[in-house]
């Protein structure tokens, strides 16, 4: 029996805080490596359907429960993720409270829109989600479909 090797598949998930002026977004800092400022997020469970990866990943990482708005994109360039070739599903989601980091993030901070970090400080590809999301939120601009 052959055995298939596919891409491990992944949700991430930009949470946007109503409870704050201007929808601020939650980021979270990473505990373990590829370090630095990431968009919570985390590995798909067999079984799983890939919006509860996504909720329970928020849940998680964050300590909020969230709704879950809209699939803002896939992203799936073999080099996203420094270990291994990953696919995620990046949604849009809205919560009420203030995160607090657990599970493998190190930290969370809130931030509005115009205050994201400097791409060179985020971990993955998060720099192109993040750019995609500002699109999509001021423009209502769908995520771009991407060959190379």
């Amino acid at each position: 029996m052959r055995t298939v090797k596919t891409p491990h598949i992944t949700a991430d998930i930009i949470i946007e805080l109503l409870d704050y002026e201007h929808r601020p977004i939650v980021l979270i800092e990473r505990k373990n490596p590829p370090h630095g400022w990431a968009i919570p997020g985390g590995f798909v469970d067999v079984g799983e359907r890939v919006e509860q990866a996504a909720k329970r990943e928020a849940l998680e990482e964050t300590g909020l429960s969230v709704t879950l708005i809209t699939l803002l994109g896939l992203y799936s360039a073999p080099d996203r993720d420094p270990r291994f070739h990953t696919v995620t599903a990046l949604y849009v989601a809205q919560a009420h409270g203030q995160p607090i980091a657990q599970d493998d993030a190190k930290s969370a901070i809130i931030l509005q829109i115009d205050q994201l970090p400097h791409r060179d400080t985020l971990a993955f590809d998060h720099d192109l989600l993040l750019h995609d999301y500002l699109a999509w939120r001021r423009d209502g601009r769908l995520t771009p479909i991407r060959e190379q």
